[in-house]
């Protein structure tokens, strides 16, 4: 990608409600989770920002209002200020507040609308000359190379094109062939292969040839597994670290990890 191209916008899926995290987002919603001092959803935007990404469209459903006030009034967060109320209020700063550089657009896509549901609404803020995209989870933290990941989508020519991992055997396994996928399994009950890492790039004709505005449509599910048999799926496979935050354990490790100073995750960040 040449410095004058920009780069892609990001989708995150954001409106689930974390039910195996329940202690916690009964509180927030799974992605505004903190690992150290932030949500885990600023540390995914981070490791996208790190590679020049600005322009975030956030799907949001359970807890809607958490993400409206975090983004809101993140500069409040970072820094001391003095608030006047009344007819003329004013806030004063009193430094500078730590201000991401960051286009989010907080797209409402229903309390308990599915992923492929949300993917479809959220889609009416990409640009007309947005043709591709990044679509992604909240809850999941890697240290993969995202460029290496654009220029296997864009070399492969499919309309998706997943990032393929090796961890615990609960998520959608992926058979592959090179770097095709030849198919695709929701959970299956035993694997010793790949599983969708949840960092995905998306052409726009995905939207169109798989997905339909249905708010009861999983994009782990028909989608994809129509993308595969097609042969319109690829993987980007990566060796390096992957971790979900699916439970209180992973909750827990993810903080340990971060509080060591040697998050993984972060590799890429100051580059």
């Amino acid at each position: 990608m040449s410095r004058q191209e920009a780069f892609p916008p990001v989708m995150i899926l954001c409106g689930g409600r974390g039910t195996r995290l329940r202690d916690v987002t009964e509180v927030l919603p799974k992605p505004m989770v903190p690992i150290g001092g932030q949500p885990i959803l600023w540390h995914i935007m981070r490791s996208f920002a790190a590679f020049g990404a600005r322009r975030f469209i956030l799907c949001l459903g359970y807890k809607r209002e958490v993400f409206v006030d975090y983004f809101m009034n993140g500069a409040l967060r970072s820094t001391d200020a003095t608030i006047t109320l009344g007819r003329e209020p004013a806030v004063v700063f009193h430094e500078d507040p730590v201000v991401e550089g960051w286009e989010v657009t907080l797209a409402g896509t229903g309390l308990d609308t599915l992923t492929g549901g949300r993917v479809w609404q959220a889609a009416r803020y990409l640009r007309p000359d947005d043709r591709e995209f990044f679509l992604s989870y909240g809850d999941g933290l890697a240290d993969i190379d995202l460029m290496a990941l654009l220029r296997c989508h864009r070399n492969g020519g499919a309309a998706l094109t997943v990032s393929a991992v090796h961890p615990e055997t609960r998520f959608g396994e992926l058979s592959l062939a090179d770097d095709r996928v030849t198919a695709f399994a929701e959970k299956p009950a035993q694997t010793g292969g790949y599983i969708n890492g949840g960092y995905m790039v998306l052409d726009r004709r995905f939207i169109d040839d798989y997905l339909a505005p249905d708010p009861a449509a999983a994009l782990e599910r028909e989608p994809m597994a129509r993308a595969a048999a097609a042969g319109d799926m690829r993987a980007y496979r990566h060796e390096g670290f992957w971790q979900c935050m699916d439970n209180q354990r992973e909750y827990l490790l993810l903080n340990e990890i971060w509080g060591s100073g040697q998050a993984p995750w972060t590799r890429y960040w100051d580059k």
